[in-house]
């Protein structure tokens, strides 16, 4: 992973709240929800809450007396997230996930929404977000597929590879898909101290958008992909934008997009 891809900074949170959180991201948090409810935690610890489309729909699920807690390492994206609000208070926090600042055994249930990924040493992430679990305490979290099976990503690396050949943009296979061996993801959740097996369930849903238009613009300019486009070819975001708009209208017609994408959801116990 390269620095970059943590940098969710100027009008990023804007264009990923606006584009990608409807396209991609709102699906998953309606299932990692429902799922977090079953639990009935007291006192919920959210990891890499973004722009807050996780947290909007556990204030909506869990029951009003149920604690949350909203961190991010971003504060452009947390202060997003606490400007659009949720229906009733929570707490915003910036924090780094491998240096939380809670203590020991302090929630019921720790929440990550396509944050793992993300994370320099996932061990340590891992053994930090087992310390502040209470006994008995669960995580629970989702990664994105390998990237052949997500094929909104897979079609704008391939576009862009094709524009810039030498030197491809591959932040989409590098970080967001490039945590998708259930294998590897086993061993990092051991090597942090969980010593009980994880549940893990792969689950296909749909990204849907208007057109081809709105879709090339979240995964071009509301991603750390931006930086990677703009370092390459400065003053052609635009021009580049609207080359992965074409190649979604080629692969999936020019009118509404409907397209499958696919993830990873691990629950596991302290």
């Amino acid at each position: 992973m390269n620095l970059t891809d943590r940098g969710f900074t100027g009008s990023i949170p804007e264009l990923y709240e606006r584009y990608m959180v409807p396209l991609i991201f709102e699906p998953y948090a309606t299932d990692l929800a429902a799922r977090v409810a079953a639990l009935q935690p007291a006192q919920v610890l959210e990891i890499a809450a973004g722009t807050g489309v996780l947290t909007r729909r556990l204030v909506t699920e869990l029951p009003p007396e149920v604690g949350i807690i909203a961190s991010d390492l971003n504060a452009t994206m947390i202060d997003m997230a606490a400007t659009l609000g949720t229906e009733r208070p929570v707490e915003w926090r910036l924090a780094d996930a491998m240096d939380l600042p809670f203590e020991d055994a302090s929630f019921d249930l720790v929440a990550c929404q396509f944050g793992a990924m993300f994370f320099p040493d996932k061990a340590l992430a891992f053994a930090e977000i087992r310390r502040v679990l209470k006994p008995g305490g669960y995580f629970l979290f989702n990664v994105w597929d390998h990237i052949d099976s997500n094929e909104l990503a897979r079609t704008a690396t391939e576009a862009l590879a094709q524009a810039f050949p030498d030197d491809p943009p591959r932040f989409m296979a590098r970080t967001p898909h490039g945590y998708h061996d259930i294998h590897v993801l086993r061993a990092d959740l051991a090597a942090g101290g969980f010593e009980r097996e994880a549940d893990i369930v792969t689950l296909p849903l749909r990204a849907k958008a208007d057109s081809p238009s709105p879709a090339a613009l979240g995964y071009c300019q509301g991603t750390p992909l931006r930086t990677e486009i703009e370092a390459r070819a400065p003053g052609r975001l635009p021009e580049m934008t609207a080359l992965v708009a074409r190649a979604f209208a080629d692969r999936f017609g020019a009118g509404p997009l409907d397209t499958r994408i696919q993830a990873h959801v691990v629950i596991i116990g302290r």
